[in-house]
């Protein structure tokens, strides 16, 4: 009876406003058509996650399983050649080309080892005449190696030239002196060619 005019006017507004569902508000991060979970049922969630994430020591363990599976990879790639788990110093037709060049060749650098055993023998025993032998042909394997290095990093540079215009050849010829110093049978990876084929 009492009642203002402005009040009976809202009144009826407020009735005729739109009817939302009371249901939960949807998750913005969940797809859609789907109701966001419960709070029971997202705490469950993340205790399940939480109890099969690996603790430190499994985490460690794990990591030590596989960094010993890439180092047995990387031994079978050595002995066997494959290009795929070679160390990255070893890896690339570049390297690749300067191995094979190495191995496709007698080098005198490879007999360096042996050679040293044999002078290092000579020149303990007391006889002048047999030290003076062992120092002459420590000068010759000297002289033979700093010869046939230079000859090779030549003909190998020149040869890299020809078939890898425009790659990158750093370090190639390095690498390849440093293989030609070791023996054959111990050199990693493995030759994969004969003495004499031409790579």
């Amino acid at each position: 009876m009492f009642r203002s005019r402005a009040k009976e006017e809202k009144a009826p507004t407020a009735d005729k406003a739109p009817v939302t569902d009371s249901k939960q508000p949807r998750d913005p991060q969940a797809p859609k058509g789907r109701p966001t979970p419960k709070r029971s049922e997202a705490q469950s969630q993340r205790r399940s996650v939480a109890n099969t994430s690996m603790t430190r020591k499994d985490a460690a363990k794990r990591q030590r399983e596989e960094r010993r599976a890439a180092l047995e990879r990387q031994r079978q790639a050595l002995a066997g050649g494959d290009e795929r788990y070679l160390p990255a110093r070893d890896k690339g037709p570049v390297r690749k080309f300067a191995r094979d060049h190495v191995d496709s060749r007698l080098n005198v650098a490879e007999f360096f080892l042996p050679m040293a055993v044999v002078i290092l023998v000579l020149s303990v025993v007391r006889v002048g005449a047999l030290q003076s032998i062992a120092l002459l042909l420590w000068l010759i394997v000297i002289l033979g190696i700093v010869v046939d290095s230079v000859f090779s990093a030549f003909r190998l540079r020149k040869r890299l030239n020809e078939r890898f215009p425009g790659q990158n050849k750093r370090g190639a010829v390095a690498y390849a002196l440093m293989r030609s110093l070791q023996m054959r049978r111990l050199r990693l990876p493995k030759p994969q060619v004969k003495r004499g084929e031409r790579p």
